[in-house]
């Protein structure tokens, strides 16, 4: 089975705008309230400089899936984000909280639709594909029927 043409090309860009809405949003609050970013990070017993590596994870990272550019990396960067997120905050409370707590179930979401991009790239409709950095040898061999 071939993972390639309008449908699925449709579908890797609707998984991309989601994820990158949603992290563009979520770094842009964060940076927005850095400081509180910074008091919750140290009190998960992480160091302090943590709440700008996952602010610019989240918005960082949404603009260059937004794009396509770099989709691989910045996917698998907001992944492992995810991760951490789910481990250090959210694991404890179950998969849909309570009490006023989120449980893990929206982070673990997130990094499913980040993973699947991390293995499948931007796809034919983003910057990675326009400028030949993904799936490369595929485009070279269609060029050539």
């Amino acid at each position: 089975m071939q993972l390639r043409g309008t449908p699925f090309s449709f579908a890797i860009l609707l998984l991309r705008l989601v994820l990158a809405g949603i992290m563009i949003a979520h770094g842009w609050a964060k940076f927005h309230a850095m400081h509180q970013q910074t008091q919750l990070v140290h009190s998960l017993g992480m160091p302090d400089w943590f709440a700008y590596l996952s602010t610019a994870a989240e918005f960082g990272g949404g603009i260059l899936v937004l794009i396509g550019l770099l989709t691989r990396l910045a996917s698998l960067i907001i992944l492992l984000n995810m991760l951490v997120a789910i481990l250090k905050v959210h694991l404890p409370n179950g998969l849909l909280g309570g009490l006023g707590r989120p449980g893990y179930e929206f982070p673990l979401a997130l990094a499913a639709i980040a993973l699947a991009l991390t293995l499948l790239g931007g796809g034919t409709l983003s910057a990675d594909w326009f400028f030949g950095g993904d799936d490369v040898s595929e485009r070279r061999r269609a060029a050539l029927r």
